[in-house]
């Protein structure tokens, strides 16, 4: 047998073993951009998911105790039935197939938003960071240099000159600036449509939430209303970020102090620096992970940065460098060598 093998055998004897189900089998029910990967079992007709997280690439230990902290704030997270940490193999509860993303229209979108907002403001309000990881000054830089290494260097065959390396410099000091200025809540870091599941109590279901930190209050509002993967007319974003705004001061986490455009601005700058980082994330996901596909949300993404960038001075040059080096290029076609 190879690792592949050795590990799938181990995880289906693991699952037959903690639910009593000596003919249980396991299908595959979903896989993340980790090592983290998802199976769906059934016990006496009812669904169950074992999650396969290999403890020398993923340690499933965060996952534990960050869903904890979620359900003890009333969030609607997989319940876990039996872990096994040391191994990486956990039974839990399935919230079924229905993400978010299938679901979004024009005609369903602002009753699931509601409830994702909902949601956010539940963990903001009642979730602690204590023990959690800083999104700091060094974390923000070391995810936005992805996006030079990655998409610029590897995937578009580009070195940068001193001049445009201080454009990028610029660009990422000014969104540093503008993420520190902040109040600090409990960060998921993505908290999108692909990580929310409609269920028929307390939904959304959320999942994937393991790498959560303590950062800026508007970090997950972006990356919810400016997903990577689906888009929305920007007077109809900027409407969903001004209601969230007031909510946000009625529950007394934000000064009264922050305006309509001050707030904007930190919606704005924190989620470019979100895009900035996936960028070169979909890039590395293709090249060094062997996952190409997340190549074809890159213009969705590219869209994103453009248009954000050029609507702030400090930080539009950046714009105008990247769209400089794709030029005419499809960024969807991956590079052979």
């Amino acid at each position: 047998m190879n690792v592949t093998q050795d590990r799938s055998a181990a995880r289906l004897a693991w699952a037959r073993h903690a639910t009593g189900q000596p003919r249980l089998t396991l299908e595959s029910a979903s896989a993340d951009a980790s090592f983290r990967s998802y199976w769906r079992g059934y016990v006496d007709g009812q669904p169950v998911i074992v999650m396969d997280s290999p403890p020398d690439k993923e340690d499933p230990a965060p996952w534990v105790a960050i869903g904890k902290r979620l359900a003890d704030a009333g969030l609607h997270v997989p319940t876990v039935m039996v872990a096994d940490l040391a191994q990486g193999f956990l039974l839990i509860e399935d919230l079924g197939t229905r993400t978010y993303l299938p679901e979004l229209d024009d005609t369903t979108v602002d009753a699931l938003y509601g409830d994702a907002l909902d949601a956010l403001l539940r963990m903001q309000m009642h979730v602690g960071t204590e023990g959690l990881p800083a999104f700091d000054h060094a974390w923000q830089t070391m995810e936005m240099e992805i996006m030079p290494a990655w998409l610029l260097e590897r995937h578009l065959g580009v070195t940068l000159e001193c001049g445009e390396w201080d454009v990028v410099e610029n660009a990422f000091t000014a969104i540093m600036h503008t993420i520190a200025e902040q109040p600090r809540a409990f960060m998921h870091r993505d908290f999108h449509s692909r990580n929310l599941l409609v269920t028929a109590e307390r939904s959304p279901g959320v999942i994937d939430f393991q790498g959560a930190m303590s950062g800026p209050i508007t970090y997950d509002l972006a990356s919810l209303l400016r997903d990577a993967y689906i888009v929305w007319d920007n007077e109809r974003v900027e409407g969903w970020v001004e209601a969230y705004r007031l909510r946000l001061l009625d529950a007394r986490l934000l000064e009264e102090k922050i305006d309509t455009d001050r707030f904007r601005r930190w919606f704005d700058l924190t989620g470019l620096q979100r895009h900035i980082k996936i960028l070169g994330l979909f890039c590395r996901l293709c090249y060094r992970d062997g996952k190409p596909a997340y190549l074809d949300d890159l213009p969705r993404v590219l869209r994103y940065v453009l248009d954000t960038a050029r609507r702030h001075a400090d930080v539009a040059p950046l714009a105008d460098l990247i769209e400089a080096k794709i030029g005419q290029r499809d960024i969807r076609i991956p590079v052979t060598a």
